[in-house]
Formats: structure tokens, sequence, C-alpha cells
């Protein structure tokens, strides 16, 4: 049986228009998390505006530690099953993953210039999440890779997506490195605010502007993946048509 994921990336009215919905969705989310984070939220007593950069920051993070959450599933789905559809979530969520991180990494660099006073730090959070994102650059790289050597379709081919899913499910341990990594060593990153030994404590109107930042940032990445997969297969099965040779005349 087809899970309902699934049945939104199928060719058809129906999936077409929930994919719609998901993304009207998603720009509702996005203008309400940038309405509460933006104005009602209070700024930092003791960051003042730059702890502003929270609302953006950490939803890239938490929503790459989910796409590649999903790289695992969906290469462990494939390796299991040997359906190409999963390789090809799989490949979405990579994607979607790469960006978030180095938009986490961007966003966390401005930060800290704002607040330590320095672009980048030897800090245990900002070399695990450097080298998160060249693992799973690296996953991409490896599919690219493969596919050009071998003349398979990326997406659509064993050759590409086998080596892929060992890769992307490998690389997924890094994830709990780069969250716990505030709290195994010394670090001048905050400390986790959700998960985390002990929870600190956050201002409401804060926590309520962080979760619906958290709420869009999922539902537009969700969105994302979606579009790719589609556009993936759509691709796929266009470059599987024959061609169609020209009518002779006479």
């Amino acid at each position: 049986m087809r899970s309902s994921t699934v049945d939104l990336v199928a060719g058809t009215a129906r999936a077409a228009a929930a994919r719609r919905t998901a993304a009207w969705l998603a720009g509702g989310l996005c203008a309400a998390a940038a309405l509460a984070g933006g104005w009602l939220a209070p700024p930092d007593a003791a960051q003042g505006q730059a702890q502003r950069l929270m609302y953006l920051h950490v939803p890239a993070a938490w929503v790459a530690y989910v796409a590649f959450a999903v790289v695992l599933a969906a290469g462990g789905a494939y390796l299991i099953g040997g359906d190409l559809r999963w390789d090809r979530f799989a490949r979405a969520a990579a994607e979607v993953g790469v960006v978030l991180t180095a938009v986490a990494i961007g966003t966390g660099s401005l930060w800290g210039h704002l607040v330590w006073g320095t672009w980048w730090a030897w800090d245990p959070r900002l070399v695990s999440t450097a080298l998160l994102l060249v693992a799973y650059a690296g996953y991409l790289a490896l599919r690219r890779t493969v596919s050009e050597r071998t003349g398979a379709r990326d997406g659509g081919d064993h050759r590409v997506a086998r080596p892929a899913a060992v890769v992307g499910v490998a690389g997924f341990l890094l994830v709990p490195v780069v969250h716990f990594s505030v709290v195994w060593w010394r670090s001048l990153h905050q400390q986790a605010t959700v998960l985390a030994p002990q929870r600190p404590p956050i201002d409401a109107r804060m926590g309520t502007a962080l979760l619906l930042a958290v709420a869009a940032a999922t539902l537009v990445a969700f969105c994302v993946v979606l579009h790719r997969v589609v556009r993936l297969e759509r691709r796929l099965a266009a470059d599987a048509a024959p061609e169609r040779s020209p009518a002779r005349v006479g």
C-alpha cells in the first residue's frame, strides 16, 4: 500500500491540488512566523536585536536534521526493498538538507559576528556542522560522479542508488554529534534549547515565534522535497520515452 507522501508526487490533478494547498499553508506559516519573530517577540536582554536571527538559524538547523533523517529512512528503505522511488526521495531531501545547513552556518556566522565579535571560531558546534555539510555535499557529488561515469540516470538506476544509500545512511551519524556537541564538549555556542539534558527557560513569546518558524520551515522543506521528486520523476519519464520517428511522406 502506498503512503500519502508517495501519493502526493503522483501526476494527478488531485495530487497537484494537494501540493498547491501545502504551498499556500507554508506561505501562511511563513508570514505568521515573520510577524511573531520580527515584531511580537521581544529582543533578548543580553543579545538585543541580533537574537532575532534565531528565528531563521534554529529552524534551518532543525529542519536540516529532519531532511537528513529522511535521507536515512529513504536510503534504508531503498536498501531493504530496492524501490528506486525511495532513492529519489533521499536525493531530494539531501538537496534540501545541504541548502539548510549552509543557511544555518551563514546565519550562525553572522550571529557570532554580532555577539562574539568574530565570523568564525573553532567551536565544536561550528566544526561539526561544517563536517555535516561536507558529508552530504559529498553524497550529492557521489551521485553525480557515478551517474557521469556509468551513464546511469540519477534517481532511476541502482548503480547510483546503492552507493548513495550507503553514504546517506552513514552520514546521519554526524547529526547527533552536531546536536549534542554543545553538551559533550566546552563550547561558545548557546546550549540546546529543546533537546538538552536540562532545558533552559525561554520567554513564551520567543518560544511561540520559534515554534512557528520551525513549523514554517518544515512545511516549506516538505513542499520543496515533493516538488523535486515530481521534477525528477517527470524528467526520468521523459528520458525513457521512445523517440518518435518522423512520418514518411509519399
